[in-house]
């Protein structure tokens, strides 16, 4: 007679084996999957958008509301596990603006309207008056009277342009094209060169296109176009710095957001580039460089300072108002406590078509994907999170007020974090990444086919000129990724099509909408679909795959191109990079006997072994994942202590900039200004940090204590 025992032994066996031999469809055929024409759908992203895009939604507005209502809809339509986050936060609207030019006391004054034109055929003519009134986010209020100088784009080296010229803007109002900064970087280099108010406007050169037509005829700006926007500084709610926001929270005072030098201390305003034009002819003295002029058919441009003289006025108000982020959840079968997370914002200034909801509706594109392999038997082996912020246009708000609030489970689980903002503003592939995702990216992109000529892929369409494919860094402060990575270390990319003011230039203006998308930014959502699959695709084999796929030699590379380019902007000869270069030749080892051991156990899989294997698994990706959390240090950048990141961070004085080392960078701006022993010295301090956090990244790949 048999024992129980033995046949329960008997039949866990036979199941084992039966599971074993059972086919059962890999990953890689839901992968497959994801991409193809079936699953696909250009029809359905358009409708998204066309829903997304009906009304003006600005963050915290009942139309934003209902647009995160639609995100919320799609979402548990697809079989995803959603819910709405909510923060109380202070957004600032305004009360009142004006803008009035003297030329002379013999001519009567100009007094600019301050609207954008709705142009002939608008459909959206009847709801375009919820569109909040031109004005700058968080702009101080307050009355500017002075003299007009024109800056160029207001950077450093404009200011530094006007000096040798002999030219102080000091009790003047400036006059600034918009483009190349941060347009809160313009604001707070004219207020360092003495300036009491700046008017910024969009220059026909840059956003006009030089031909006499525009939208609807053509893409460019209208004349009576203006790109409105955030002048502030920081990241997330200004009032609760380092904290997520509630309603009954701590929150700093007015004085005390002011004296932390986020928030602009002259009053600003957003004008066309008509009335910049306008601006400009009442300008006199010395003729400015030929780099400095607009387009051909277009005035002299003088630098000043007058005779014109500007009288500024801006009025808002602060109020705290509830925001919604929209979070869907697919909880992974294998390891749950691990999470791979995209994200898009979708707030907009006005009806948002290309910036951000070109992004929400591959988002959705991607949810509905995934909700077609999910009934089709797959599951994620890691947990994928989706995520729709809201107010990001105001300081990336919802997305940093979620990373506040889940920091330390977010810096001990998250995989990486997958940005799509403006997917799709234009034709040309665009992704910027931390350069271990670099690979990953590539291999994706050899996997879609090209939106512009479906014979190819992406990837042939983006190195057709023979050069190896271009990836940005996102150091820079543009989008969502910035609290993932600059704050916590959390490996990150941003993709999108498009992706300059020549492919997109209604950019945060009236025109941004449906229509503008439809004839020229993507005409058969084509460039939508491919966003969307290249976007879920990187997320699937990050949640999917056994060994997540980074590589930290090409992040080894990167530093070591990044350190010989820093080398050549060195001139004291007492500021040596060699820490830096025996950090990144350890990172490089370490990043080599990483790659050793993941095929060491690739090699070495059995069936008798699986259980010893799994674990070895989970220490190896432990070390890949952690890795980057190694670059960040606790006491952040130098005066931006928030950033945490020491090898990928915001420049002090322009926070779209994407840069490598900001540190030493800001350090050596100050010692090649200055020139003194000390400065140079904090160079050499700042070398010695970054060397540091490379060191650490190496120890976390080599998963051994010294």
């Amino acid at each position: 007679m048999i024992k129980t025992s033995t046949i329960t032994l008997l039949a866990i066996s036979t199941s084992y084996l039966l599971l074993l031999i059972t086919p059962s469809k890999e990953p890689s055929y839901y992968h497959s999957l994801f991409i193809s024409n079936s699953l696909s759908n250009n029809v359905s992203i358009s409708n998204h958008l066309q829903i997304l895009t009906c009304r003006p939604h600005i963050a915290a507005s009942e139309a934003n509301n209902e647009a995160a209502a639609y995100v919320f809809s799609v979402f548990t339509s697809s079989n995803i596990l959603s819910r709405v986050t909510s923060y109380d936060v202070a957004l600032t609207y305004p009360l009142s603006r004006s803008l009035i030019l003297t030329n002379s006391p013999r001519q009567p004054p100009t007094v600019f309207n301050l609207t954008q034109e709705i142009y002939d055929g608008d459909p959206y003519a009847d709801v375009a008056d919820e569109v909040v009134p031109t004005f700058h986010a968080y702009a101080m209020s307050g009355t500017a009277i002075g003299s007009v100088v024109y800056v160029n784009y207001g950077r450093v080296e404009d200011y530094l342009k006007l000096k040798e010229m002999g030219i102080n803007v000091s009790r003047s109002v400036v006059l600034a094209k918009y483009g190349k900064i941060f347009r809160g970087d313009i604001v707070r280099n004219a207020y360092d060169e003495g300036a009491v108010g700046v008017v910024i406007y969009s220059d026909k050169k840059d956003y006009g296109g030089g031909n006499g037509k525009w939208f609807p005829d053509e893409k460019w700006l209208p004349p009576s176009g203006v790109q409105v926007g955030s002048v502030y500084g920081g990241v997330g709610d200004p009032t609760t710095p380092g904290w997520a926001s509630f309603s009954d929270c701590e929150r700093l005072s007015k004085d005390e957001v002011v004296k932390k030098g986020d928030v602009p201390l002259i009053p600003s305003l957003p004008v066309s580039g008509e009335d910049g034009e306008k601006i400009i002819r009442s300008i006199g003295g010395p003729v400015a460089e030929d780099d400095w002029q607009g387009s051909k058919d277009g005035p002299t441009y003088r630098i000043g300072p007058g005779p014109g003289i500007l009288n500024l006025s801006y009025m808002g108000e602060q109020v705290i108002s509830t925001i919604q982020n929209v979070i869907g959840v697919i909880e992974g079968a294998e390891e749950p406590d691990r999470f791979v997370i995209l994200g898009n914002h979708r707030d907009a200034w006005t009806f948002g078509a290309v910036d951000p909801n070109s992004g929400t509706a591959a988002l959705l594109e991607v949810a509905q994907r995934l909700g077609k392999l999910q009934k089709r038997g797959w599951k994620p082996r890691r947990t994928i999170i989706l995520c729709n912020w809201d107010a990001e246009e105001y300081g990336l708000i919802g997305s940093t007020e979620w990373v506040e609030d889940n920091r330390e489970l977010l810096a001990s689980r998250a995989v990486a974090y997958l940005n799509v903002d403006c997917a799709v503003g234009g034709p040309g592939f665009h992704v910027s990444a931390t350069p271990q995702l670099e690979e990953l990216i590539k291999r994706a992109t050899k996997k879609v086919r090209d939106p512009e000529n479906s014979s190819q892929s992406i990837y042939d369409s983006w190195t057709s000129s023979g050069d190896p494919p271009l990836f940005g860094r996102l150091g820079g402060g543009g989008s969502d990724y910035k609290p993932f990575l600059q704050h916590v270390g959390i490996p990150a990319a941003d993709i999108s099509f498009g992706g300059d003011v020549a492919a997109y230039p209604v950019y945060h203006s009236l025109y941004d909408d449906f229509i503008w998308m439809k004839k020229f930014g993507d005409p058969m959502f084509q460039r939508h679909v491919a966003a969307a699959s290249v976007w879920g695709l990187v997320a699937l084999w990050l949640a999917d795959e056994e060994f997540l796929p980074f590589d930290y030699l090409s992040y080894a590379k990167e530093l070591k191109l990044n350190m010989e380019e820093l080398k050549n902007q060195i001139s004291n000869k007492d500021v040596t990079l060699s820490p830096m270069d025996k950090s990144i030749k350890e990172l490089e080892k370490a990043a080599t006997k990483i790659n050793n051991q993941r095929k060491e156990i690739e090699a070495s899989k059995g069936w008798r072994t699986w259980k010893m294997d799994e674990l070895k698994v989970r220490e190896v990706n432990d070390r890949l994942m952690m890795a980057e959390r190694a670059f960040t240090d606790r006491d952040g950048l130098f005066g931006m202590p928030w950033y945490k990141h020491l090898i990928y961070g915001p420049s002090k004085h322009n926070d779209y900039g994407s840069q490598s080392f900001p540190g030493i960078v800001d350090a050596l701006t100050i010692a090649k200004n200055v020139q003194t022993t000390e400065s140079w010295h904090h160079v050499q301090h700042q070398v010695w940090r970054v060397s540091r956090v490379i060191r650490h990244a190496s120890l976390v790949l080599s998963g051994q204590l010294t």
